[in-house]
């Protein structure tokens, strides 16, 4: 008889968690959230993670915080994520950066794919090679032949080690044959400064914030990284159209919890989010943050995406020989 007096004792205690569990949701959120990235105030997750943010709290009836906790591609934050306590009040916005991770790093402190439950995805877009106007190359065919007589001799500038930006370049090099040296910086902003005052002669950047420099003269588009043209930059050819067959870089940002967070709560962050995605107001902000296209997903899909981008990037951080860290 003990052992069903402690069987329905354990059944109370479920029941009562998940009572409160569902009562947790049925008043979500009845307080501010934190909306954590991991890259420089003015860069692309910055302003994506502001649009986003505006989008939900109006949604959701509650301010939505963004803050922003820069360095190592984007891991500081996702670490600071993952630790949060698991009940909806603190949100991550994580970019393509968050898979490389698991392939450029030796250890984390957290697993990409499992130690984060998924909300959706937001956004795809790809990025742009660029040099300076007075730089020599007035093509990718330039730069590249420019980087074989001088291996090792050019850099290029990105938003940090492990970001899609910076394995972007490190394939590049793998698919053309050549050596140009990665210089990390603390954002998109920082990258293009260092272009503009003469630190770096090349740098992979996010179009929108490339856009004006590129259209102002300033700065020279060779190629985008994804297999078309973007609208953004419709001038600027492809990495492919180059002569680099099968060259294909598209990131992505999505929202993610911490691992634990109740169910119910996922799932009423999830349909607010979609429901944001579909206002054309938002959705024409998100596209013209970055040049991209906006997609939305379930939960699972964007699990599936992480798990998926894991093995492509361990893929070509194998390939470059890149030493993990």
């Amino acid at each position: 008889m003990l052992w069903m007096k402690r069987l329905a004792a354990a059944i109370f205690l479920l029941g009562n968690c998940l009572a409160t569990t569902l009562a947790a949701a049925d008043t979500y959120p009845s307080r501010p959230i934190r909306l954590l990235h991991g890259f420089a105030a003015g860069g692309a997750a910055d302003t994506l993670s502001r649009i986003i943010a505006d989008g939900l709290s109006k949604k959701l009836g509650q301010p939505i915080i963004v803050e922003a906790k820069p360095g190592a591609g984007g891991n500081i934050a996702a670490d600071a994520i993952a630790k949060a306590a698991p009940d909806g009040y603190t949100l991550g916005l994580v970019t393509g950066a968050h898979a490389i991770s698991a392939a450029t790093y030796k250890s984390l402190a957290y697993q990409p794919a499992e130690s984060f439950d998924m909300i959706s995805t937001l956004v795809y877009y790809a990025l742009v090679i660029a040099v300076r106007n007075d730089h020599p190359a007035k093509s990718l065919g330039d730069l590249i032949a420019i980087a074989k007589e001088k291996p090792g001799a050019l850099s290029f500038g990105s938003v940090g080690f492990g970001s899609t930006h910076h394995l972007a370049g490190e394939l590049l090099n793998a698919a053309a044959g050549v050596e140009i040296v990665h210089v990390p910086y603390r954002g998109d902003s920082q990258s293009i400064t260092a272009l503009l005052g003469g630190e770096v002669p090349v740098i992979v950047g996010t179009p929108v914030l490339l856009a004006p420099q590129i259209q102002s003269g300033a700065i020279r588009g060779l190629a985008v990284t994804s297999p078309t043209r973007t609208a953004l930059l419709p001038e600027v050819p492809t990495v492919q159209e180059a002569g680099i067959k099968g060259y294909d870089v598209r990131t992505w940002a999505g929202l993610l919890a911490p691992k634990g967070t109740p169910p119910a709560i996922v799932a009423a962050l999830n349909a607010a989010t979609l429901e944001v995605l579909k206002d054309p107001e938002i959705k024409q902000r998100l596209e013209t943050a970055v040049g991209g296209e906006v997609r939305g997903s379930t939960p699972a899909e964007m699990k599936a995406l992480i798990e998926t981008e894991i093995v492509k990037w361990t893929g070509v951080v194998e390939r470059a020989k890149l030493p993990k860290i």
